[in-house]
């Protein structure tokens, strides 16, 4: 049988015809991109913006500040003064609403319901604004209503129908304490900015840099959105102690009640000023600060605690800010007065360390002494007799403190003022401090009236800060410190960033001048002026003052008493004072020995102050 031939198989050869095909399609395919990749680099060139905005307008542009928290303000201990919470706000798109007009109703009623907006406050919102997408509806929901505003809205069977609502998180500055230690701390704005107080001196460190969040967010191509967090603001630990605070303003609020009245024109105050300042006289820091009457930082400008409804209608905006602006005056800073007796210490201590008074000299009182065409008198008209250096300053004798200062000159008297502090900033850490070089005698300038008045505490002008940081000086050993009530500034993370380390910015006085004060004003407390500051088991020293006020012959008293304990070894001092007290004869300074024994028989156990050894 004759085999069968095999069908001859095609030829696959890659012909070189066939190569110069697909070459050049190749070539085809890759000029065609390049002219294509040619082509939208031309029009990305030429058009290339407007075709971005083109598709950036089809999109939504979202642009949002993220708010910095306000740094705190802690005492000594770490207890919270001042501090700044998370709260909500809610936020109404009044036309996205409108353009779902079956969604208005609904939506109205859930914000009389979840947020207490009542509905003629969204309609009046709607007609006013309605191509607005921004609308603060309701202010200052907690995190807990926030929850349960969410969960309602989000809830579809519960609440169907509703359109254009949203939360907003900021950042509200809250005073866990209302009225504690307002003149010191201050409050702080909507918009951060610090009124007075620490908030205000120290706003640039409580203060942070913002956030925020922006971009393009559409259905059309990705979101596109870039966030900068914030930088949060820097926490101060401020030398007070909360405890102590306490009990100063406790006292100070007792003792003006006693004295309140009511009269056929409204309610008569306590005082015009009751104010206490607490300092650790060894390094400066103010422990306690406090001054009558308060206000709420959280309602600052709430004026309702003074005047009555009716008395606010009839006041206009001017009445209202002047008397608001008296009401957050720092008076142990700003205010300024003549300070009586209280400085006779520093006349002595100005004559001892020019040599001019030795301390064994005798003066003669006789209730007055002619200085030139003046007849100047002592607060005893009757005359004290014959008195030491120690029986005058016990017994506030005027007429032996003229002499002193006749025996040590206008030229050392005016030195010794500055060197004390007079006539100067303390620059202590609070705003507004008050100016007194404008009232001090230049010793050039100084006739011998002047010379006998100062002496004794008047026609020049103090602050309390000026006087407590003078004061320390002359019972420390002579070591001057500048007034602080900041003690640490902390980072948002509580890491330390700066501390108040307190240097002797100067000498006044030498450690004998010193110790020979503490003699002195220890014996005012045993026997003299100021038995009534006396407490059980402690030794203390101190002095009292009564000073007339301008214009003379109305009188209108500040009355004061600056003391210390324990006298060898001082750990801390009290200035005490009342400007105007509700009474009849306001130069009684039994008045303010009596509040300084109160504040200081409750805080010296607290503050463990050493007891006497007798």
């Amino acid at each position: 049988m004759a085999r069968r031939k095999r069908a001859a198989r095609p030829n696959k050869r890659f012909t070189p015809k066939m190569q110069r095909k697909l070459a050049m399609l190749f070539m085809g395919i890759g000029l065609a991109f390049i002219t294509l990749i040619v082509r939208l680099i031309v029009i990305n060139q030429r058009d290339g913006a407007s075709y971005s905005r083109i598709v950036l307008n089809q999109q939504q542009y979202n642009s949002r500040t993220v708010d910095f928290k306000r740094g705190d303000i802690l005492d000594r201990n770490g207890t919270v003064l001042a501090t700044s919470q998370l709260v909500y706000d809610v936020i109404l798109d009044p036309k996205s609403l409108l353009e779902h007009q079956e969604k208005v109703d609904p939506t109205i009623a859930f914000l009389k319901e979840m947020a207490e907006v009542e509905p003629e406050t969204v309609k009046a919102v709607l007609s006013t604004s309605p191509n607005s997408q921004y609308k603060v509806i309701k202010k200052g929901l907690t995190y807990d209503q926030a929850k349960e505003f969410e969960k309602a809205y989000n809830d579809e069977k519960g609440h169907p129908n509703l359109e254009g609502l949203r939360l907003e998180e900021r950042y509200q500055r809250t005073y866990p304490y209302d009225t504690l230690a307002c003149d010191v701390i201050g409050f702080a704005s909507g918009d951060n900015r610090g009124c007075c107080g620490l908030e205000a001196s120290y706003n640039k460190t409580l203060n942070g840099i913002n956030g925020r969040t922006f971009g393009y967010a559409g259905n059309e191509i990705s979101d596109y959105m870039v966030s900068k967090d914030p930088v949060d603001g820097s926490s101060i630990v401020t030398t007070l102690d909360v405890n102590l605070q306490s009990i100063v303003e406790k006292h100070i609020k007792s003792f003006n009640s006693l004295l309140e009245t009511e009269g056929e024109d409204g309610k008569k105050a306590g005082s015009l000023n009751t104010a206490v300042i607490i300092m650790n006289p060894n390094n400066g820091e103010i422990l306690a600060e406090a001054s009558y009457p308060t206000f709420n930082l959280n309602k600052p400008d709430d004026l309702s605690a003074f005047y009555t409804e009716e008395q606010l209608k009839e006041m206009d905006d001017e009445q209202k800010n002047q008397f608001m602006n008296q009401l957050w005056n720092n008076f142990c800073v700003s205010g300024t007065y003549e300070p009586g007796s209280t400085f006779k210490p520093f006349t002595v201590a100005a004559g001892l360390e020019s040599g001019a008074v030795k301390g064994d000299e005798t003066y003669e009182c006789l209730g007055a002494l002619q200085v030139d065409e003046h007849l100047i008198h002592c607060h005893n008209r009757g005359g004290h007799g014959t008195l030491n250096v120690e029986e005058a300053v016990a017994q506030s004798c005027n007429v032996s403190l003229m002499h002193m200062a006749e025996a040590i000159g206008p030229e050392y008297f005016s030195k010794y003022q500055h060197i004390f502090g007079f006539g100067e900033y303390t620059n202590i850490d609070l705003p507004g401090e008050g100016d007194t070089s404008g009232l001090l005698y230049a010793a050039k300038d100084m006739k011998a009236s002047d010379l006998a008045t100062n002496s004794f505490g008047q026609n020049f002008n103090v602050t309390m800060t000026q006087m407590t940081a003078g004061f320390a000086s002359l019972i420390n050993g002579g070591n001057y410190y500048r007034p602080h009530v900041v003690k640490e500034i902390r980072d948002s993370n509580d890491n330390l960033r700066e501390s108040t380390e307190q240097m002797v910015e100067k000498k006044t006085v030498s450690k004998a001048t010193s110790d020979k004060i503490r003699e002195y004003t220890e014996a005012v407390v045993e026997y003299g002026t100021g038995t009534n500051a006396q407490i059980e088991g402690y030794s203390i020293g101190g002095k009292t003052g009564t000073a007339e006020k301008l214009p003379r012959g109305k009188g209108n008293y500040i009355i004061s008493f600056i003391g210390y304990a324990p006298i060898d070894n001082p750990q801390v001092l009290i200035y005490v004072l009342i400007d105007e007290p509700n009474v009849g004869s306001q130069e009684n300074s039994a008045l303010v020995t009596g509040l300084a024994h109160d504040i200081m028989e409750e805080a010296f156990p607290y503050l463990n102050i050493e007891k006497s050894d007798s």
